[in-house]
């Protein structure tokens, strides 16, 4: 099993940035990891995917964060990264990084169903 570590997250005004970390541990194996993604839970909301990268470097983002937010990941390092500009108060959730495996088929690239392991999160604050 994966066991993911997100970190980078705070407090923000309205325009700012931050950039978001999260270090893979345990069974990272290329086949465990074929995409990962960040995806944010606001309260009372459904956790929704932010934006999500394939091994080969493919990514797809949501429609709310295109061209503000950008996801990489360094494989030699096994970490993923969310660099989040132009910061919105909507932007504010707690933010998940989640790795799936060849194993998981259901749902497209930003659905939770695609993702088997998740971490524990990291809180985002957007202040107007």
């Amino acid at each position: 099993q994966v066991r993911l570590q997100e970190s980078g997250g705070g407090s923000v005004q309205a325009g700012g940035s931050l950039r978001l970390s999260c270090v893979a541990s345990g069974s990272t194996y290329s086949y465990n990891m074929v995409r990962m993604a960040w995806f944010r839970q606001a309260p009372g909301k459904e956790r929704e995917g932010v934006a999500a990268i394939l091994n080969d470097g493919g990514t797809r983002y949501a429609d709310y964060v295109q061209g503000r937010f950008t996801i990489s990941r360094d494989n030699t390092k096994n970490t993923l990264y969310l660099q989040m500009n132009s910061l919105r108060p909507e932007d504010a959730a707690m933010y998940y990084c989640a790795a799936g495996s060849i194993w998981n088929t259901q749902g497209d690239m930003l659905s939770v169903l695609r993702y088997g392991s998740w971490g524990q999160g990291t809180q985002v604050t957007v202040s107007s």
